[in-house]
């Protein structure tokens, strides 16, 4: 397309609630969408992207501007516009000067119902980068957010608080003001490995530049597949099947801009309990993909994901590892987890509901 750029929008923020993270960011695009189709302004195509800390917008091949209209004005009746010398009446000439001509610029529009003076009007489009403030302005206020905030001295409000603001036109920034923030042409990466500024000369760069160089994925959808393609990979290690619901893999996504997996394992004991118990508890509480052997039943294994490459990751996965393996041997200890005492809880519970004959098979015992 002629006479177009991309334009890009990014909304930097503290983490992002992230049950709602992906209606959020899907609204945002809607909305700016919506007010780019009602400004009658071109573009052929847009995407959204989300991670914990931001909400971003492209649009590509976005017109440089309305196009030009042409308007018609329908004015009075022409038995009523002028007397019967040709004079014209206080009609037409408040007609002509409404539409700045002469009576004599005039023309006529012929009806089945009469004929009527008439003026048509060319009005040029107006610059798409005067636009763009105000649909961005109207977009965020048009958010599905149940309970706004304020953050320090800003009156303004949002889910959560706003740190920078990034709109580009093409190579140009639009300079606005956003949330209380003056717009840019810089973001962010990652809140650890890469917490500095990072510069975005052009719309197209902003991937690739966060991906290099910030250490974020900020495609949500392709953050959804590189986990699960590194829960498959982590499971095979413990010759496991990683067993992954949409939901909880959508969640993890909106958690993490740099997933990485961790490998867990707990007490072979707890098998004894359901399996529903397990699974719930490790996909609910933990967040947590439990691991399944080929027949489908479950093995003592999990995996979790970090949003840190640590180099102690080893550290991290003895962690991780012991929360299980500590309610096991140790249920009275000070030292227990809120993890432990839900699967503590959950066992005490289980053995409630177990006749008292079967206590003696039973493999955990409170005090054991």
């Amino acid at each position: 397309m002629a006479d177009c750029k991309p334009l890009l929008f990014e909304l930097g923020t503290e983490e992002l609630p992230p049950k709602n993270l992906l209606r959020l960011s899907r609204a945002l695009l809607a909305n700016i969408e919506q007010g780019l189709t009602a400004e009658g302004v071109d573009y052929a195509g847009c995407k959204s992207y989300a991670t914990p800390r931001r909400l971003a917008v492209l649009i590509d091949n976005l017109a440089i501007s309305q196009p030009d209209k042409t308007v018609e004005k329908r004015g009075p009746a022409v038995q009523a516009a002028f007397a019967a010398d040709g004079t014209p009446s206080k009609a037409a000439q408040a007609f002509a000067q409404s539409c700045g001509v002469g009576v004599d610029q005039l023309g006529r529009l012929k009806t089945d119902k009469g004929e009527w003076l008439a003026f048509n009007q060319h009005l040029p489009g107006q610059a798409t980068a005067e636009l763009i403030p105000g649909i961005i302005r109207q977009s965020i206020a048009a958010l599905p957010i149940a309970k706004r905030m304020r953050w320090g001295s800003f009156s303004t409000e949002f889910v959560r608080p706003v740190h920078w603001a990034v709109l580009l036109f093409g190579s140009d920034v639009i300079t606005t003001d956003v949330l209380g923030l003056t717009t840019g042409n810089t973001t962010r990466g990652h809140r650890f490995h890469a917490p500095g500024e990072l510069q975005i000369n052009e719309p197209g760069e902003y991937v690739d530049i966060l991906l290099q160089h910030g250490k974020v994925i900020a495609d949500f959808s392709a953050r959804e597949q590189s986990i699960r393609a590194a829960a498959i990979q982590a499971a095979d290690t413990v010759n496991g099947i990683a067993h992954i619901e949409d939901d909880l893999l959508e969640e993890i996504a909106a958690l993490n801009e740099w997933p990485v997996p961790v490998t867990g394992n707990f007490d072979p004991r707890f098998l004894a309990l359901p399996a529903e118990v397990l699974i719930t508890t490790m996909q609910t509480n933990q967040k947590y993909f439990p691991v399944k052997n080929a027949e489908g039943g479950l093995l003592p294994h999990f995996i979790t994901f970090s949003n840190i490459a640590s180099k102690h990751r080893n550290r991290f996965n003895t962690v991780t590892n012991g929360w299980l393996h500590r309610a096991c041997q140790t249920p009275s200890s000070s030292g227990n987890k809120t993890a432990n005492c839900r699967w503590r809880r959950a066992w005490t519970l289980w053995l409630i509901l177990c006749s008292r004959k079967n206590w003696a098979l039973w493999p955990i015992k409170p005090n054991a």
